[in-house]
């Protein structure tokens, strides 16, 4: 009789193991359902005509790699890449506006709008659909923290 119950013991121990594992994968797999699968934060931080757009394939890019719904993109700009989020910058202004559409997100530095304002005694006029952020490295480190992955051009 003794060694029933021990064996019994035995297979409701392993039993559970199992079921604690199997439920652990469960776990995972239903939080991979749920957003994007790909995250992908992309610095600018230079006035470079080719540097801006080729941030701007880059997003582009990878949401037709892994497709809209599978990957959040979002542009950190600061410094002299705030330049991309201004219409003043004709050349990427219109194609900003019609990414941010597309479900591209563009963050503008605050720190960086603050030192401009300063400068020029108003602040720069913003892209609509462009949001401002109280650092733009700042914003990087969370969103790196949030596993994006990262990418300079």
């Amino acid at each position: 009789m003794r060694n029933k119950l021990v064996k019994l013991f035995g297979l409701a121990t392993a039993l559970t193991a199992v079921l604690s594992l199997s439920a652990c994968g469960t776990t995972e797999t239903a939080s991979d359902d749920f957003g994007p699968k790909h995250k992908l934060v992309i610095q600018v931080n230079s006035k470079d005509a080719l540097t801006q757009k080729i941030a701007l394939n880059n997003a582009v890019n990878i949401q037709k790699a892994y497709g809209v719904d599978n990957v959040d993109v979002e542009i950190v700009a600061y410094g002299p890449g705030l330049s991309m989020l201004t219409p003043k910058n004709k050349k990427q202004a219109a194609r900003v506006k019609s990414l941010a559409v597309q479900g591209i997100t563009f963050s503008a530095c605050g720190n960086t709008i603050k030192k401009l304002t300063k400068k020029a005694g108003k602040a720069p006029k913003l892209i609509a659909g462009v949001q401002v952020v109280p650092a733009g490295v700042k914003r990087i480190i969370e969103l790196q923290e949030q596993n994006y992955s990262y990418v300079k051009p």
